[in-house]
């Protein structure tokens, strides 16, 4: 599984390469280097809370139908196919964090993000350890200092 998932993105990655000038990406990838590789994730906890401070926005980019069965309430659903016609939906000022339940189109989402100079970061731990974290009284003390952070 874990290999059609990586042959799944190595295949999404050369399309969205070909859609974008092919020099953006080879200087990316030219210049990518450990600091990048840090730099492009976000553990879940440090995403809680800079969606607490109002300092971050969550793109969920699965399908609507996946988004419709269960999504946490403070993402915006902008599926990865719909995302080059929806830019004007994210908030430049924020830093953008992509999310799928795994992270394998949040990071796809997050290279065309980045090449088109949006300040970016997938969610490495993926939606799934998010929903777990979030139950009971973890999700009320969140929403809690959600509703705080948006005063």
């Amino acid at each position: 599984m874990k290999k059609i998932v990586l042959l799944i993105f190595i295949i999404c990655s050369i399309s969205i390469a070909d859609n974008l000038k092919s020099t953006d990406f080879e200087k990316y990838l030219k210049s990518f280097d450990y600091q990048e590789r840090s730099d492009m994730k976000i553990k879940m906890v440090e995403m809680l809370n800079m969606l607490e401070d109002n300092q971050a926005q969550l793109i969920d980019i699965r399908f609507p139908e996946e988004y419709k069965v269960w999504h946490l309430g403070v993402s915006i659903n902008i599926p990865l196919n719909e995302l080059p016609n929806r830019l004007d939906e994210l908030d430049k000022n924020k830093l953008i964090i992509t999310a799928c339940p795994h992270n394998d189109r949040a990071n796809i989402a997050r290279i065309y993000l980045k090449l088109k100079g949006y300040n970016v970061r997938y969610l490495s731990d993926g939606l799934l350890k998010a929903v777990d974290y979030l139950r009971g009284d973890n999700a009320k003390e969140f929403l809690e200092d959600y509703a705080k952070g948006r005063e």
